[in-house]
């Protein structure tokens, strides 16, 4: 089935869609609260929804963008909440190629102004949206975090996060939980955990089936991008 995925602000969506979005939402986690769903959507600025041929939501990705400072520097952040796709429409990239359009032109509407996406993963699919849209990211790997993107890192993270910050491992983690992922959804496949980017997810956040998340720091910018990401990064 044809999807075609679409951005939208928060405040555009129906009440429709958003029972919807809560339906996807409660298949895929266990403490699925429609209240605390709620109350974290209306933090949201932005949402992308993946649709099919007879408008029915079978995924979508909320996130929020801000402004702050660093070191007397203006920059802005896209910080991404829950990204949900349907398992029966796993494989569409519909979602993720709308993403980065959206942060390209986000980034153009603010040239001057340094872009950066702040990441919290409790998969190891999500984590690995990082190597394939960046060349560079944090934590990776194959890569120790240079200082000054480890201090942005906390910076941010304590800010949005507070005492839920631990920035000795890196990991959010919540007195109760804000959403475990289902047992099926947190399940690896053997072929997974040989990835060498999948193995370091689950040494650096191995409570991540309890609900913790790796706090991850990726510069939205042409330099930084793969081709691929590069090209829907500028497209218009």
């Amino acid at each position: 089935m044809r999807l075609r995925a679409t951005p939208i602000e928060r405040a555009a969506l129906s009440a429709d869609q958003i029972d919807r979005m809560f339906a996807l939402y409660s298949a895929s986690y266990c403490d699925a609260h429609r209240d605390l769903f709620d109350r974290d959507l209306s933090d949201k600025t932005h949402c992308i929804i993946l649709c099919d041929t007879e408008s029915v939501i079978q995924g979508f990705s909320t996130l929020k963008l801000y402004a702050t400072t660093w070191g007397g520097t203006p920059l802005r952040v896209i910080f991404s909440g829950d990204t949900i796709i349907d398992p029966a429409h796993w494989g569409s990239q519909q979602l993720a190629f709308a993403w980065i359009r959206l942060a390209g032109e986000i980034s153009r509407s603010a040239p001057g102004v340094p872009l950066y996406w702040l990441l919290i993963c409790k998969g190891h699919r999500t984590y690995r949206y990082l190597r394939a849209f960046a060349h560079d990211y944090a934590p990776r790997f194959d890569a120790a975090t240079a200082p000054d993107v480890q201090a942005l890192t906390d910076h941010l993270a304590n800010q949005r996060f507070g005492a839920a910050y631990d920035g000795n491992t890196g990991v959010l983690s919540f007195p109760t939980p804000q959403g475990r992922l289902t047992p099926t959804l947190a399940e690896v496949p053997d072929a997974h955990r040989r990835l060498p980017d999948v193995a370091y997810f689950l040494a650096r956040n191995p409570r991540y089936a309890n609900g913790d998340e790796l706090v991850c720091l990726c510069e939205l910018s042409t330099a930084n991008l793969r081709p691929m990401a590069r090209r829907l990064f500028c497209s218009t």
